[in-house]
């Protein structure tokens, strides 16, 4: 892996941990300095340990799903892209007034 990959994944992580900080630090009604560092090294911690993990297994698996990485990964993308497909039919009524209304403000 070059440096550039690295930034990359980086970013996407950072970017990824700072919208699910801002998502969460709206929801807390008494956010107090302890619960904010709580929260700052969870995040730290798993992002910093999950990919740790994923390449391990990726390493440890290599061997045995080389020729076949290509299909798993379309497999799990297809699976996820359609299950977002679905989902979004099946928004209650009050959930599309609400993606409507975000909608017409952007």
């Amino acid at each position: 892996m070059d440096m550039t990959v690295i930034i990359l994944i980086a970013l996407g992580l950072s970017m990824d941990a700072f919208a699910v900080s801002v998502s969460s630090g709206l929801t807390i009604k008494n956010l107090k300095i302890n619960n904010a560092f709580i929260i700052a090294a969870s995040f730290g911690l798993f992002q910093a340990v999950m990919p740790l993990l994923g390449w391990l297994a990726g390493l440890s698996l290599r061997n045995l799903i080389t020729e076949i990485d290509h299909w798993v990964a379309f497999v799990l993308l297809s699976f996820i892209g359609c299950k977002m497909i679905y989902e979004s039919f099946r928004l209650d009524p009050s959930k599309k007034k609400l993606t409507q209304q975000i909608f017409t403000f952007c």
